[in-house]
């Protein structure tokens, strides 16, 4: 794993450069996100050419994680933490990367971007060691730091705190990442992205001890079976383009698992929905950033509110939520119109709403709950909606509670994204309904 004691330190560099380096050199490899995130792991497929998945403990449970890491095909997996090592859920280390790698037993390489720091970094990396039992960490690594510097502090870090220093990577503006309000731009949006990836990767197997940091990994024994894909049972339209790319490949797993066969479309470019559906996804992304090129494209906009409306199945989540309502605001302020199937005008606001981990709970069946249960989810967007509705009851941890989303027997329409791969059956669920609804096409 490719740790950090704060967010911003550099591990997805990090991650990305020992990636393209070990693949350089034809080794077996699959990557692992801890928590959440959906634009860190697109880095990773890109890079390696394979899924990366997510391994979140709230979304999905130990044995949902343990199942998701049962999925990588490769001799050697590299997972990248997330935020600080031991920040987990309101405080705690609750759904952490330190959590992650207790259960998975798998060593930890602490990334420090040193900038004006020296033997205080020791000092840093010692509490961090002792902070909680079975720290994991194995070695460090050096992110943004100048070869002389890594070379003036290698020996003071591990004189003062045991552990090796196995490399660095010294500032690189030809291989930087631009971000924007949700983070990083996506890996599909850097046109020379190969090019900055073998940069990483010759530069990585320079200034890293790549041999001795596979010494580092230890042998992880994790139960495999087989993905069961029975016979298509139905169709499930998938959006997915530059605008709807938020997208775990659990979830897709889950639903081809649960017999559905995917055809993926883009909102963007596509004038139709793909032939002979039963069932409607819609994840999140950037509408908002894409907003005008939507709202031009009429035809699959009333195509979507037809099909929505005539009772397919649908689940739309976040940016998928809100390009079902009536409006949604680009980042000029200008309203543009959506689908129409919803009767709320989505609106920058500026900062993160609701930001984090939850819990939704139903009063009712819908087409993805069953009334009394909770199912855990997660929220990330800077733009909010006006009509939010209030089908689901979301309570964070810290018991601050509000009233979210639309259902029916045939939606799940909402701000909070969902995990397929927990303990609740969503896929299956979803599949079945949409599997019904075909029957009577």
């Amino acid at each position: 794993m490719i740790a950090a004691m704060h967010s911003g330190a550099g591990k997805t560099v990090m991650s990305c450069a020992i990636l393209a380096a070990l693949k350089q050199r034809g080794l077996s490899l699959c990557a692992f996100k801890c928590g959440p995130d959906y634009i860190d792991p697109m880095f990773h497929s890109r890079v390696l050419g394979v899924p990366c998945r997510n391994l979140d403990l709230f979304l999905q449970g130990e044995e949902g994680v343990r199942r998701t890491l049962g999925r990588g095909e490769g001799e050697f997996a590299v997972l990248e933490g997330a935020m600080g090592y031991y920040d987990g859920v309101a405080g705690t280390e609750q759904a952490s990367a330190y959590e992650v790698a207790r259960l998975t037993g798998c060593p930890v390489l602490l990334t420090l971007r040193p900038k004006g720091s020296a033997l205080s970094l020791a000092a840093q990396v010692r509490g961090m060691q002792s902070f909680r039992p079975e720290s994991n960490l194995a070695g460090l690594l050096l992110a943004d730091c100048a070869t002389a510097m890594a070379d003036f502090l290698q020996p003071i870090l591990e004189r003062e705190t045991g552990l090796p220093v196995l490399g660095s990577l010294p500032p690189m503006p030809e291989a930087s990442f631009d971000s924007r309000h949700l983070g990083l731009l996506t890996a599909g949006e850097i046109t020379d992205f190969q090019t900055r990836m073998c940069r990483l990767g010759r530069q990585a197997e320079q200034t890293i001890d790549l041999d001795r940091l596979l010494e580092t990994c230890k042998k992880v024994y994790i139960t495999k079976k087989p993905n069961e894909k029975p016979a298509p049972a139905c169709r499930i339209a998938v959006a997915r383009d530059e605008a709807f790319c938020f997208l775990y490949q659990d979830n897709l797993d889950a639903l081809r698992e649960a017999g559905a066969e995917l055809c993926f479309f883009s909102p963007l470019h596509d004038s139709g929905l793909p032939a002979d559906i039963a069932g409607l996804y819609l994840p999140g992304g950037y509408p908002e950033l894409y907003a005008g090129t939507l709202s031009e494209n009429l035809a699959l906009r009333e195509s979507i509110a037809a099909a929505v409306d005539g009772g397919m199945p649908t689940v739309a989540e976040c940016g998928g939520f809100l390009y079902l309502q009536r409006e949604l605001e680009n980042r000029e302020g200008q309203s543009c119109s959506m689908c129409g199937v919803l009767p709320g005008r989505g609106f920058a606001t500026g900062r993160l709403q609701r930001f984090g981990y939850q819990t939704l709970t139903a009063e009712r069946d819908s087409l993805l709950f069953h009334a009394g249960e909770e199912v855990p989810a997660h929220e990330f967007h800077h733009w909010d909606c006006t009509e939010n509705g209030d089908a689901l009851l979301a309570r964070k941890t810290d018991g601050r509670c509000w009233r979210c989303g639309f259902t029916s027997d045939s939606l799940y329409a909402a701000f909070p994204h969902l995990h397929f791969g927990g303990g609740t059956p969503l896929a299956g669920r979803f599949v079945k309904a949409c599997e019904k609804y075909g029957k009577h096409l």
